[in-house]
C-alpha cells in the first residue's frame, strides 16, 4: 500500500489490495465477494500471484486460458452386510466393491475421457472395518475430481454416479456418491496475460518470463476471476544454491524472499499498465 501511494501520480484510478485467507481449505475468496470485496468502487480487472518453487528466483510464469484446474471433492458410502471374513458367501461385502469402484474410476478417466482434456479422479481416503477377521458393513472412500474443461467437469459427476452405483448393483452394494463442487477452473483473461508478461519483462528481462503449463491444482482466485477478467500468475522462489528447493505443501519447504520483491514490482507494473489504458 505504501509503494502504491508513492506511484499515485502514475495510477489514474483506485487499487485494492486484497489477501484472501484460507485459500488452502475452505477457500477465502469466496466469502470476500460475498462481503462485496469487488464493488465500492467496482473493480474492473484482477491481478494475483502464486511463489512458485519448480521454478528459480527471478522467473516469471504466466499463461493465457485455463491455468488451474477445478476441483471438485468426491465422496462415496458403499453400504453391505457384515459377516466373519471366513464366510464371506453369508456377508455383502463393501470392501471387494469399494475396490472395484476405485479401479473403474481410473478406466472411467483412461477410456471414456478424451485425452486432450486432462481429468484427474483420484481416490486417497479409504476407511472401513476395524478387525482383521470381520467384514465391515460401510466403507467410506475420498477423493477429488480435477478438471481444465468446464463442460466436462459438469458432466463427470453424473457419469461417476452410473458407473457406481452399476457396480453396487452388481455386487449387491448400495452406494452412496456425493460430489461437492468447489473451486472452479482458474481461466485468465489472454489480454491481461500479455499486459502482466510485459510488465515482468521489465523487472527480469524476457528470457526469465516464461509460459506456465496448466495445472491440475486449484486456487480460489478462480471465483475472483469469474466475474472479472484477470491474470493469476506464478514467481518463482527456488534459489538451489541456498537449498531452497523443496515443493509446496513440503515440512521442509522454504523459499527465496527475493521473490516477494520480484512479485511485488510486477504486479505495481500491470497497476499502472492497466490504469494508463494497456490493458484494452
Amino acid at each position: 500500500a505504501r509503494l502504491l501511494a508513492a506511484r499515485r501520480d502514475r495510477l489514474p484510478g483506485a487499487v485494492k489490495v486484497m489477501f484472501q485467507p484460507a485459500e488452502e481449505g475452505p477457500g477465502g475468496a469466496l466469502p470476500m465477494l460475498q462481503a462485496g470485496v469487488l464493488e465500492d468502487p467496482p473493480v474492473d480487472a484482477a491481478f494475483a500471484l502464486h511463489l512458485w518453487n519448480e521454478y528459480p528466483v527471478g522467473t516469471v510464469c504466466v499463461r493465457a486460458g485455463a491455468i488451474m484446474a477445478a476441483a471438485d471433492r468426491l465422496r462415496i458410502i458403499v453400504r453391505g452386510s457384515g459377516g466373519h471374513a471366513g464366510r464371506p458367501h453369508l456377508a455383502v461385502d463393501p470392501v471387494v466393491a469399494a475396490a472395484q469402484m476405485v479401479l473403474a474410476l481410473q478406466g472411467l478417466v483412461a477410456r471414456e475421457v478424451d485425452p486432450l482434456k486432462p481429468v484427474v479422479v483420484t481416490v486417497a481416503s479409504i476407511h472401513g472395518g476395524d478387525a482383521f477377521n470381520v467384514i465391515p458393513s460401510e466403507v467410506t472412500l475420498g477423493g477429488t475430481i480435477r478438471s481444465l474443461d468446464p463442460a466436462l467437469r459438469e458432466e463427470l459427476p453424473g457419469r461417476i454416479r452410473r458407473l457406481l452405483t452399476g457396480i453396487a448393483e452388481a455386487t449387491r452394494t448400495a452406494a452412496e456418491v456425493e460430489v461437492e463442487q468447489r473451486y472452479p477452473v482458474t481461466v485468465n483473461d489472454p489480454a491481461l496475460v500479455r499486459l502482466v508478461a510485459a510488465a515482468a519483462e521489465a523487472v527480469v528481462g524476457l528470457e526469465r518470463v516464461v509460459e506456465h503449463p496448466p495445472g491440475m491444482g486449484a486456487e480460489d482466485m478462480a471465483y475472483v476471476l469469474h466475474r472479472v477478467p484477470g491474470c493469476y500468475f506464478f514467481v518463482g522462489s527456488a534459489n538451489a544454491a541456498r537449498g531452497l528447493t523443496a515443493p509446496h505443501h513440503s515440512p521442509r519447504f522454504d523459499f527465496d524472499e527475493e521473490a516477494l520483491s520480484v512479485g511485488l514490482e510486477v504486479m505495481l507494473r500491470s497497476a499502472e499498465g492497466y490504469l494508463g489504458g494497456q490493458g484494452a
